[in-house]
């Protein structure tokens, strides 16, 4: 069956043992990206994810912005979480770490952009984006949305969906600085909500935000009804994440 396999499609390279031994042994690695960052994170809540792009210079407005939000939230009792990298994660990281609460890093190996910052009180490295995506949400109270490239993007789009399909439980989803958003919001709401897409309702699952202070405020608000401690029923659906 193999041999005839081979023949029939001369284009496919046939299956190397060592390859696939390799690949199996990839188990272990995002096991242990995944032991490890359940053990360093869980007794970081109440915490914020805060996103944007690697490459926001330090004397852009976008990173005072930030380091400013992140002090903010730091100081109000919330570790800060980015993704431990340059631009908007140091920013983030910053301001955390001069702030009263716990600055996370968790950081990911990549070819080019990637090098971790030295605000970090816990830095993680990662070499699976999805494993690192499952840390941002697991613990996150809050996710804060600077402006960004792709990654912030998809950041976006996967907490979106998570809480759209409640495969995790509603957070404040905070996007800061409203020219950059505004743009996209009307296409959701043109495009997408207007075809059927995505209910009008799911409009509601973001808020755009450009104070620090009314962005801590607008998440104690939420939790005021909610509380920051997941129900029960939240806590079995995030062990599926």
């Amino acid at each position: 069956m193999t041999e005839k396999f081979k023949i029939s499609h001369p284009g496919l390279s046939p299956i190397n043992d060592s390859m696939l031994t390799r690949e199996s042994w990839k188990i272990f690695q995002i096991m242990a990206e995944f032991v490890e960052g359940f053990e360093r994170l869980a007794k970081i809540r109440p915490s914020v994810s805060i996103f944007g792009s690697a490459r926001t210079p330090v004397d852009h407005p976008y990173y005072k912005l930030t380091e400013e939000i992140a002090k903010e939230l730091s100081d109000a009792g919330f570790s800060v979480v980015t993704g431990g990298g340059p631009g908007i994660m140091e920013a983030g990281n910053k301001g955390g770490y001069e702030g009263k609460s716990p600055s996370i890093g968790l950081n990911i190996e990549l070819p080019f952009e990637q090098s971790g910052n030295e605000y970090q009180d816990i830095s993680l490295s990662f070499r699976h984006f999805f494993s690192r995506k499952v840390m941002f949400v697991k613990y996150a109270t809050a996710y804060v949305v600077m402006p960004g490239g792709f990654g912030t993007l998809d950041e976006l789009a996967e907490i979106l969906t998570l809480v759209q399909t409640k495969k995790t439980r509603k957070i404040p989803i905070i996007l800061v600085h409203r020219p950059f958003w505004e743009g996209l919001i009307e296409w959701f709401k043109a495009t997408l909500a207007n075809e059927h897409m995505i209910d009008v309702e799911d409009l509601n699952l973001m808020q755009i935000i450009d104070s620090p202070k009314e962005i801590a405020e607008a998440i104690f608000t939420h939790y005021e009804k909610h509380g920051f401690e997941p129900s029960a029923e939240e806590k079995e659906a995030m062990l599926d994440l």
